[in-house]
């Protein structure tokens, strides 16, 4: 099925969304909040946390207490520091940053490092060279490339290529060695991230009691067990926390994986250019800067989703039918959508659309949180929008785990806290190309929280956050809608680094 990605879809599911606006439900004890509607009476469990594999981790576990979805919280907490001490790239103590130091000897590996470096042969060859471990060579190029504002020299690039092509390890199933034969740079970021959200998830649901549970680091995820769970799709084009979906599917016992062009990359010479590169060409993905792949493996999602950004719409179609019950849903940089043929069935049905915004402009919010030590909670937030007669306008976030810590985000409970009722029904997760831990972006479009356009004039937009028996700070900064394109910095003191306001185009 194919069809045009048009404005309008922006705004398409904003109704939903205004209410998923308030992802983090009415929780009781714990962290977590008992479901009314549950006849067995489970209790649900939620947490999220930063600096996790480069980036954030959402845990919602269904379970028949408190106590045994906390054991299953720190079952996939050990979980990921376990895999991610074999497997990182980044950490040079890791088993991976030790093996890539030998070269041309039969080493003896994990289970896991071998089955990650296995499943890039299988791949390599799957994809017809679209998934490398060694295109972390051509990234380095760009990157390089990005900090003096130069393309790189086509020879450059040929070279590149030449070298990715080669055969880097050697592979023995029965004595599990690898050999390593290179000095090219390797990366395993593309199955990674997937296999340890696989492996965490399992290890979770092996703690006794646990019902269901989904994992999602970063946009990519599995849900497990009983949990049947709204899944919406984060647009490419219009990707701040609070923008509206294209997609919002219903997902029970699946893998979901998004990779895309939109929120990683280089800036040259004001030309976006993807993190995303195709190994055999050595140039950045861009002919689609979407794909999001359901499939019963977190690997099989995460390779296919990887390998549609750098494939011909044609080979994505050909590979994914080559994996069984593999749905996907791509965006073309001209906004086309194509979907399997089954896509239609993960859809839940569509919401109205309502009124857009008469505004041309918007004001944009980038929030960077400092980072912690380790893997480290998420704070409390509260990011909303006042009229210059002190009346709030629209609330764009709020992030909290217990009713009763949102008095802890006093100067928004002040102004909201007798009014605000959640729901627990409306929590959703997203999939969407993986952001940098703690930087999150958000838009106002000039509209109040029934969705109806406001005046041109000055408004004021506060960030709160806060941070349990942690710091504190509340930010505000005064923009004047009637006029032309403003530009902010704000500093942060115990919980932000900084953040970036604007006034410009949507």
């Amino acid at each position: 099925m194919q069809q045009v990605l048009t404005r309008n879809n922006r705004f398409y599911f904003m109704n939903r969304v205004l209410a998923f606006l308030f992802l983090f439900v009415v929780l009781l004890a714990g962290d977590g909040f008992s479901n009314p509607a549950n006849p067995n009476n489970q209790v649900s469990y939620i947490s999220r946390y930063e600096n996790v594999l480069g980036t954030s981790m959402e845990i919602k576990i269904t379970s028949v207490s408190d106590k045994q979805a906390a054991l299953a919280e720190k079952a996939a907490l050990a979980e990921i520091n376990r895999l991610n001490k074999i497997l990182s790239g980044y950490n040079v103590n890791s088993e991976f940053s030790q093996w890539m130091r030998t070269h041309n000897k039969a080493v003896p590996v994990s289970k896991d490092l071998f089955t990650i470096l296995n499943l890039f042969d299988t791949w390599r060859k799957q994809s017809n060279g679209a998934l490398d471990a060694a295109a972390e060579l051509i990234s380095q190029v760009w990157k390089q490339s990005a900090l003096i504002q130069q393309l790189p020299a086509q020879e450059q690039l040929a070279a590149s290529v030449a070298l990715v092509q080669q055969q880097h390890w050697v592979l023995d199933a029965q004595k599990q060695t690898a050999t390593h034969l290179t000095n090219v740079p390797l990366k395993l970021n593309s199955f990674a991230k997937s296999y340890i959200i696989q492996s965490a998830a399992n290890a979770a649901m092996r703690v006794t009691g646990i019902n269901g549970l989904i994992v999602n680091i970063g946009g990519d995820m599995v849900v497990a067990g009983t949990v049947n769970e709204t899944v919406l799709v984060s647009n490419p084009t219009a990707n701040t926390e609070n923008d509206a979906p294209i997609d919002q599917l219903q997902i029970t016992n699946k893998a979901v994986a998004t990779s895309g062009n939109y929120r990683r990359g280089e800036l040259i010479n004001g030309v976006w250019y993807s993190h995303i590169v195709d190994p055999r060409t050595g140039t950045p993905a861009s002919a689609i800067v979407s794909a999001t792949v359901v499939a019963p493996s977190a690997t099989d999602a995460g390779a296919l989703a990887t390998a549609f950004n750098v494939l011909t719409v044609e080979e994505c179609k050909r590979l994914a039918a080559s994996v069984k019950d593999a749905d996907y849903l791509l965006i073309t940089q001209n906004g086309e959508r194509i979907e399997s043929a089954n896509w239609k069935h993960l859809q839940l049905e569509t919401p109205a659309v309502i009124h857009q915004s008469d505004w041309k402009n918007a004001i944009n919010i980038s929030l960077e949180l400092k980072q912690q030590e380790g893997f480290a909670k998420r704070p409390f937030a509260a990011i909303w929008i006042e009229d210059k007669e002190g009346n709030v306008v629209k609330t764009l976030a709020l992030w909290y785990n217990k009713p009763k810590w949102l008095r802890d985000l006093r100067s928004w409970y002040r102004k909201n806290g007798s009014a605000y009722t959640a729901d627990p029904a409306a929590f959703a997760s997203v999939t969407g190309a993986t952001r940098s831990a703690g930087k999150y972006s958000f838009k106002w479009d000039g509209t109040d929280t029934k969705g109806n356009s406001v005046k041109q004039d000055v408004y004021t937009v506060y960030i709160e956050v806060v941070r349990e028996h942690g710091g504190y700070d509340l930010l505000k900064q005064e923009m004047d809608c009637s006029k032309k394109a403003q530009q902010f910095t704000l500093k942060g003191n115990a919980e932000i680094t900084e953040v970036m306001v604007n006034y410009g185009k949507k």
